[in-house]
């Protein structure tokens, strides 16, 4: 993979006596040690994460835990004390925090976009003209800046409202706005400080599901901060979580769920619904650890109810369920299926957990079983094994 932003050791600390900060970092010092004694505020402390292009990464954590600190670093707007930013120009790499200011402006102009909490639509603008802002100040030509601007107004499917101004749209409406404005720059790395928190819930929902719609197209880079778990679980390939100032884990979704790291990351997630993030790969048991039996058989579950036989190729030749030979169905079809005692339902790695479940249920708890994309059989999925990933056990 290829690296877009890398930050390593990033220390970032507001106020005069950064040299004494700095040393209290390096002692381990809280940020209540540092803002007692030296009148500083600790924004972030030793973070180190690095994001590769075309992944969403999610920065977590409660008010104040450095968050959005940690983001506004990839562009500057917040002065990094001691480390390094390291951001993919073209087929160069250069750091943030030691570059010279035309330099900045370049990659601010055309390697990093932002899209704030805040919509910050100028009112006395249309939608068109709030779009093409950036492009303008850029000195795009005018031909070009419109065709541009109606292609990502088109992309966020606002093109009919293009005449409109700010007041007339409502707020998600104008958050998609601040979403082609920061689009038309067509820079490929994206900063989002919370951009949804301040709508309401159907409407973040919504415009969820667009931004993943959007991401499948267009690919871009996206450092995305956020406080709510669901909304990070949902749309991160990666989520780190911040606790003040510092970075606590770093992860893929599943192995937050699964693995917390310590009890503040535990406490985080101590509400989410398991089956919102897991799938059929991070719960099954795989096949060399299943009970073989004589002339190829093996055992999916704990009970010997359900067995297959596997062939040299590892693709099933025969299946049983209770002693009788046995049809397997896919999980993707399980409601159109009657409850019939020889079937097996079979998942791939990336079912939902969910969907596993429901299967289950309709085959009055038997297991499941997994095959990879050559049809080959790789694990199985037991109810013991469900219940662990549910109960976090």
């Amino acid at each position: 993979m290829t690296v877009a932003v890398d930050f390593r050791n990033v220390d970032i600390v507001f106020g005069a006596d950064q040299a004494g900060s700095l040393k209290m970092i390096d002692a381990g010092a809280s940020r209540a040690e540092i803002l007692e004694k030296t009148g500083n505020v600790l924004g972030c402390a030793g973070a180190s994460l690095t994001v590769n292009e075309g992944e969403i990464s999610v920065l977590m954590g409660l008010s104040g835990s450095g968050k959005s600190t940690l983001l506004r670093a990839v562009n500057r707007l917040n002065v990094v004390s001691r480390g390094q930013v390291l951001v993919k120009d073209g087929d160069k790499t250069v750091d943030v925090v030691t570059c010279d200011e035309a330099t900045l402006r370049r990659l601010r102009q055309k390697q990093v976009a932002m899209v704030f909490q805040q919509f910050g639509l100028l009112p006395w603008r249309t939608v068109e003209e709030n779009v093409g802002l950036g492009l303008e100040l850029a000195g795009v030509p005018e031909a070009e800046r419109k065709e541009r601007v109606q292609r990502q107004l088109k992309l966020v499917n606002l093109d009919q409202w293009s005449k409109k101004y700010a007041h007339e749209l409502s707020g998600g409406m104008q958050q998609r706005v601040g979403l082609a404005r920061a689009f038309a720059t067509e820079a490929p790395i994206l900063l989002m400080d919370e951009p949804f928190s301040a709508l309401d819930p159907l409407i973040r929902t919504k415009l969820q599901d667009e931004l993943l719609q959007l991401q499948a197209e267009l690919k871009k880079t996206i450092i995305f901060v956020s406080h709510d778990l669901e909304e990070a679980l949902k749309i991160g390939s990666h989520i780190t979580i911040m606790e003040g100032g510092r970075i606590v884990q770093t992860g893929a979704p599943e192995d937050i769920v699964l693995r917390p790291a310590n009890d503040y990351v535990r406490d985080f997630i101590a509400n989410v619904n398991p089956l919102s993030v897991l799938t059929a790969w991070n719960v099954m048991r795989d096949r060399r650890d299943l009970e073989h039996g004589k002339d190829g058989w093996v055992w999916l579950d704990r009970r010997k109810t359900t067995r297959f036989k596997i062939d040299d190729h590892g693709l099933v030749a025969a299946a049983e369920r209770d002693g009788k030979p046995a049809v397997w169905v896919s999980c993707a079809d399980v409601e159109g299926q009657s409850e019939e005692a020889a079937q097996v339902f079979w998942a791939n790695p990336g079912t939902s957990l969910k969907t596993v479940m429901l299967a289950m249920h309709r085959s009055q708890t038997a297991p499941v079983a997994l095959f990879d994309d050559q049809s080959r059989f790789v694990g199985a999925i037991g109810i013991r094994d469900v219940l662990s990933a549910v109960l976090r056990r």
